[in-house]
C-alpha cells in the first residue's frame, strides 16, 4: 500500500494500468490499495476516468538522506518509520535492543500517540512532525535539570526562524501561538537518574494539519499559522541543529544559563492561573521559574515552587 502512495506522491495523474504494471498487481488490487489509502490513512484521492488517479495534493514523505542534506553538520542517526504506536514507545524499545545513543525515531503516522498525563496526541499521515530523540545521559540529576523546558526553547526558536509568528511557552512543556498549541513534549527516562540513563526527548508539532475532530483543546499549525505548506524534512533538520545548540548550553552551564531566556518567552509570565494537581486545585499568580525549571508562584501572597510531571497549568477567568 505503501510502495503505491509513494508512486502516487508527485500529485500528477497515474492510470491503473501504469500503477498496476508498476507494482506487478492487477488494477482491481490498485484500486483497493487506493481504497484502503483512504480509509486507513485520510487521504483523499481523485479518479478521473481517462486519467487515473491522482492525489488531491502533492505528499512529501520523511527521508533521512533529504535532512542530511539539510543539515549535513547534524550526526544524529534518523530512523523513519510509517506507522508505529508511538515514536517514544519504539525508542524505549531501541533503547532495550542497545541501540547507541543518540538517535532520532520519526515517523509518518502514530496509532497511539501520547502527551502528557495520558492524553491522547493526535498523528494524521504525513502531515506532522512526530519526533523522539534519545540521549544517554551520565553524571547524574544535574543533567536533567529543566531538560523539557530546554527543549520547548529549542521548537520554539525553530518555528521562529522558519516564519511562524507569535510562537512562546506555556510551563511546563506546551508550545502556543496565543491560546492555541502548536507543538508538545514529554519526556520520558529509562536507568538510574542519579547515575547513568537514557532520555527521551518526545516532540509534537502541529506542522501542515488543518483540520481534525479528535482534539479536545485549542490547537494551531505552522501552516494554518502561517499560510505556508512546509517540507517536514527541513523542518527536521532545523530542529537538530537548534536542539544540539540548546542541549549544550545546558550541559555547560545548567538549566540555570537558560532560566532568564524561558521566563522573557513565558506567555503566561504575571498571569493568574490555576495549578491542577489531581484533584487539587492551586489558585495563583506567576511569578517565573526557578534555576531547577520548577513554577514560581505567588499564593495567598506567599512565593511557592511546584514541580512534577502530573501538574497542569490553566489562566483563570480573571486573567
Amino acid at each position: 500500500m505503501l510502495t503505491l502512495l509513494k508512486l502516487l506522491k508527485d500529485g500528477r495523474f497515474h492510470s491503473g494500468q501504469a500503477l498496476g504494471a508498476a507494482l506487478g498487481v492487477s488494477r482491481s488490487a490498485i484500486w483497493k490499495q487506493l481504497q484502503q489509502l483512504e480509509s486507513e490513512l485520510g487521504l483523499s484521492i481523485h479518479k478521473v476516468r481517462g486519467r487515473g488517479y491522482q492525489l488531491a495534493a502533492p505528499l512529501t514523505l520523511l527521508d533521512p538522506m533529504e535532512v542530511k542534506q539539510f543539515a549535513p553538520s547534524s550526526g544524529w542517526p534518523v530512523l523513519v518509520f510509517d506507522s508505529i504506536d508511538s515514536t517514544n514507545a519504539e525508542a524505549l524499545r531501541a533503547i532495550e535492543r542497545h541501540q547507541i545513543a543518540p538517535f532520532v525515531v520519526l515517523a509518518e503516522r502514530q496509532t497511539a500517540g501520547r502527551g502528557r498525563r495520558g492524553r491522547k496526541w493526535v498523528s494524521p499521515f504525513a502531515e506532522n512532525i512526530y519526533y523522539s530523540l534519545v540521549l544517554r545521559v551520565e553524571g547524574g540529576m544535574r543533567q536533567l535539570e529543566g531538560l523539557s523546558l530546554v527543549v520547548g526553547l529549542a521548537v520554539m526558536q525553530t518555528l521562529r526562524e522558519l516564519g511562524v509568528p507569535g510562537v512562546g511557552l506555556k510551563w511546563p512543556n506546551d508550545v502556543l501561538v496565543g491560546q492555541k498549541k502548536i507543538a508538545g513534549i514529554l519526556l520520558e527516562l529509562v536507568g538510574d537518574p542519579a547515575d547513568v540513563c537514557h532520555v527521551v526527548l518526545g516532540v509534537g508539532i502541529n506542522v501542515n494539519m488543518q483540520m481534525t475532530s479528535e482534539v479536545d483543546q485549542q490547537w494551531t499549525s505552522m501552516r494554518l499559522e502561517s499560510g505556508e505548506v512546509f517540507d517536514r524534512n527541513h523542518l527536521v533538520a532545523e530542529l537538530g541543529v537548534m536542539l544540539q545548540q540548546y542541549l549544550e548550553r545546558h550541559q555547560v552551564g545548567g538549566f540555570a544559563a537558560l532560566q532568564s531566556e524561558w521566563e522573557q518567552n513565558h506567555l503566561w509570565q504575571g498571569c493568574a492561573v490555576s495549578l491542577i494537581a489531581g484533584v487539587n486545585q492551586i489558585d495563583g499568580q506567576v511569578l517565573g521559574i526557578d534555576r531547577q525549571g520548577a513554577l514560581r508562584l505567588k499564593v495567598d501572597g506567599v512565593e511557592k515552587v511546584f514541580s512534577g510531571g502530573e501538574l497542569s497549568l490553566r489562566l483563570r477567568n480573571d486573567s
